[in-house]
């Protein structure tokens, strides 16, 4: 069993700065891409930014400059630092990993998701 617990939504006056964490734990044999998806109401829910155990990350052009991706690969965790919030990345954010289980079986896990919402 592999679970990905995430932390640190909240809500955030424009302008502001949030930062999310992601951690997976459990049945884990290795990590490919871990990433952060969002969803707001109404709308699909879209990547925001990726990260590979390799180091090579990926941006929504909405984000790019703006949000950081950054992971550590000996705790298994991904982060997203989010600054200069706007009130249009209000959603909830959800984080994804690429996985393979000790049974070597590969999946797309996700968190339960953790809302951001940007509001003065």
């Amino acid at each position: 069993q592999v679970q990905l617990v995430e932390s640190g939504g909240g809500l955030v006056q424009p302008g502001g700065s949030l930062r999310l964490s992601c951690a997976a734990s459990g049945s884990i044999f290795s990590i490919y891409a871990m990433g952060w998806y969002r969803q707001a109401p109404g709308k699909q829910r879209e990547l925001v930014a990726a990260a590979t155990s390799g180091g090579y990350t990926n941006y929504a052009d909405s984000v790019k400059g703006r949000f950081t991706i950054s992971r550590d690969n000996a705790k298994n965790t991904v982060s997203l630092q989010m600054n200069s919030l706007k009130p249009e990345d209000t959603a909830v954010y959800y984080c994804n990993a690429d996985i393979k289980s000790t049974n070597l079986r590969r999946s797309d896990y996700w968190g339960q998701g953790t809302q951001v919402t940007v509001s003065s």
